[in-house]
């Protein structure tokens, strides 16, 4: 991790911990409350410079990724940012990438846990023929997330005005800072939850985290994070997104094209959208207490899926959890361990048809 910015975070209260083998991340800056609802109503700063960042650049570079994840990238243009997701060739997940498309570059940003895994799927496929060259930008490079309502305030304040579209990026100056650094701002944070994403220089990272601390926003570490992940349903490596789940299983409809052609996974994925295929899916669970993830969801006793996370909020506990689609969807009562819980729909996830509950 940048030694500067990790010493400014430890100046606002950070507690540092190993967060994936190899990665160490803010877990808390001693604020959690407040951070939290920071993100609700105000602005909060998550600091995901521990994800990877990996570039793909080359004439090749667009049709490259459209043949390596799920969504539809040959019509993309510079300034376009999308969500997609990686399978192995049996459509079981690796990660929910973000793609930046620059005029020279298409910039993935992956989850800590992922960035190894990605980055060797990515150079095993491409071959002498392609032209197309894969860096790790990771440690070149920093990444902040801005989270809240007042997320264009704070822009603003540092005179970053421009307004930038949802699915859409920037490369922008920062005029209020010496050498005026560039940052990438994109119209996203991984969450469904009104916000930016900004990419920078690793050298710029400690003076940019700070201009946007001093300036209002509430710095979030990652036990903040997964609550509010949790809470918005989106799902994460080792947890909903492992080779027990694929995409349309775990949500992801709205990041996988269904009119392009061939790519690693597709002939499963598509087979299970024509036929409905789909035998379970991901929801959020309001539960009475904790219970360890991998706990098996009853209804009446029989075993109708497995809770996947969990989380204490103010307000109790949330969780995710797989769940058969014969047993039904949000409002459904069940048994979670000792837990007592409630199927809640959550924003984050789309579903390509209605589950229907057959008794």
């Amino acid at each position: 991790m940048n030694q500067e910015l990790q010493e400014r975070q430890r100046a606002a209260g950070a507690i540092t911990e190993e967060i994936a083998p190899g990665v160490t991340a803010a877990v808390s800056f001693n604020n959690d409350g407040d951070a939290f609802k920071a993100a609700q109503s105000g602005v909060a700063l998550y600091d995901r410079t521990p994800w990877g960042r990996l570039e793909l650049t080359g004439g090749d570079r667009l049709r490259f990724v459209h043949n390596q994840s799920t969504n539809e990238f040959n019509q993309r243009q510079p300034g376009d940012l999308c969500e997609t997701v990686f399978v192995n060739n049996t459509a079981r997940t690796l990660d929910l990438a973000t793609a930046y498309i620059t005029d020279e570059a298409v910039i993935l940003l992956v989850s800590p846990s992922r960035r190894d895994t990605l980055f060797q799927l990515l150079d095993r496929y491409i071959f002498p023929a392609d032209n197309v060259e894969l860096r790790d930008r990771t440690s070149e490079t920093a990444c902040f997330s801005l989270i809240g309502d007042s997320s264009p305030q704070l822009l603003q304040k540092l005179g970053l005005s421009q307004e930038i579209p949802p699915g859409q990026h920037r490369l922008l100056s920062l005029d209020h800072l010496p050498d005026s650094p560039q940052i990438r701002i994109g119209a996203s944070n991984g969450l469904n939850l009104p916000g930016y994403t900004l990419l920078c220089d690793a050298d710029q990272a400690a003076s940019i985290w700070n201009a946007l601390h001093e300036n209002g926003a509430t710095p979030l570490g990652e036990k903040v994070w997964q609550q509010l992940r949790i809470q918005q349903g989106r799902p994460a490596p080792d947890a909903e997104l492992t080779l027990d789940y694929n995409p349309l299983e775990a949500g992801l409809w709205d990041y996988i094209s269904f009119d392009k052609g061939c790519y690693i996974g597709q002939e499963t994925i598509a087979r299970l959208n024509t036929y409905q295929g789909v035998k379970q899916q991901l929801w959020g669970l309001r539960l009475s207490e904790f219970v360890d993830p991998g706990t098996p969801i009853q209804v009446e006793d029989t075993k109708v899926g497995t809770l996947t996370s969990i989380v204490a909020t103010e307000d109790g506990y949330l969780g995710l959890g797989y769940i058969r689609t014969k047993a039904g969807g949000a409002g459904l009562s069940v048994q979670v361990g000792s837990s007592e819980a409630t199927v809640i729909d959550v924003p984050f996830l789309s579903r390509g048809y209605l589950t229907t509950v057959e008794k």
